[in-house]
């Protein structure tokens, strides 16, 4: 099969290919004992800079789950380490950054960083091993923070649940602000095209803390810096948020994107009704449910499939990343019942 004819890029197209294309977020990763053992003794972010290592980490999933596309093993971020920024991962917290950017001289600090000197050979590197070995049969996904996500991170100097700092310097300072969402749209919109360049098919913007935003919020202070992130890139969009619910219709950036992708609170038919007929929808296994009986498992992924054939295409995923303690079997046993589902469902169309 022609990559062109992939079913993930047919459905990011608008079309309906009879093989419904799935792919799991973070399906690279922890839930793997493959991946386990292939990071012992390696920190998180020298395995993403490592090419041979990211790309092997990469691949893992494909060959294990048989899935309809790769998604590039990385870390939202890898592109403020390539631009110099002092951060590491603590096992168990996660990014920590030494120098947060709170004041307007922080930002003018950190804003004199060029994006367009960002080193991203050992990206294009790890993207070009699996493009050669993804060949001309599963499409590659590259894969970047968006600017409310990576500032929030920046603001506050780690993780947090309620992003204080971040949805307060909106506010207190507007202009700080703007310009430092403005600098991180350059930063991934540069992450993005180098691994588009080399190889990636189509790209995914991640916005892990956006719901923690109003509508308002969103609209004003967000919305505009997301859509120049991926404004002009050669490539299919898929942009994805967690508890993006109150303003759904707002993460298709006034048509950029693709494919929205919808986490696990909103059903499918009714995330379609919002988004309207010209757009593809991603999701929304509940990842609660992995745990869950199978036969409740089960049932849960034939009623998404059922519930996305209201839009004009749909591409299951989960409705955010794969836990750590996932079974992998059971992400491939998903997999095999979409399949199933297809072949019955061509059956009762009689073709």
């Amino acid at each position: 099969m022609p990559l062109n004819d992939a079913p993930l890029l047919r459905a990011l197209a608008g079309d309906r290919p009879d093989r419904t294309p799935v792919w799991f977020m973070r399906q690279a990763g922890r839930s793997l004992p493959e991946y386990r053992e292939l990071r012992v003794g390696t920190r998180m972010l020298d395995a993403c800079l490592t090419p041979a290592l990211a790309a092997e980490i990469t691949l893992q999933p494909v060959r294990r789950h048989h899935v309809d596309a790769a998604i590039f093993f990385s870390d939202i971020v890898v592109p403020l380490r390539l631009a110099g920024v002092e951060v590491h991962i603590e096992p168990g917290r996660g990014p920590v950054f030494a120098d947060p950017v709170r004041t307007s001289a922080d930002v003018d600090r950190i804003t004199a960083i060029d994006p367009a000197d960002l080193d991203t050979a050992p990206i294009a590197e790890a993207v070009r091993l699996v493009v050669a070995e993804l060949g001309e049969t599963t499409p590659l996904i590259g894969f970047a923070g968006a600017p409310f996500t990576l500032a929030a991170y920046l603001v506050e100097g780690g993780p947090s649940k309620e992003h204080l700092r971040a949805r307060g310097m909106m506010h207190t300072d507007p202009q700080a602000w703007h310009r430092l969402a403005g600098w991180l749209a350059r930063v991934s919109r540069v992450f993005l095209d180098a691994q588009r360049e080399a190889g990636a098919r189509a790209v995914q913007l991640f916005d892990s803390w956006a719901g923690s935003l109003s509508p308002f919020d969103y609209r004003s202070f967000v919305a505009p810096h997301s859509a120049e992130a991926v404004d002009a890139i050669a490539a299919p969009i898929i942009h994805f948020g967690v508890g993006t619910g109150p303003f759904l219709g707002d993460m298709r950036l006034d048509g950029r994107a693709d494919a929205v992708g919808v986490d696990w609170r909103l059903p499918l038919d009714e995330a379609a009704a919002v988004l309207g007929g010209d757009v593809t929808v991603q999701g929304n296994i509940d990842p609660a449910l992995l745990t869950a009986p199978w036969p409740v498992l089960e049932a849960h992924v034939r009623d998404v499939l059922r519930r996305g054939t209201a839009a004009r295409a749909h591409i299951l995923n989960l409705g955010h990343g794969v836990p750590p303690e996932t079974d992998p079997a059971v992400l491939t046993r998903i997999v095999e019942l979409v399949r199933t589902v297809d072949a019955e469902r061509l059956v009762g169309a009689g073709r």
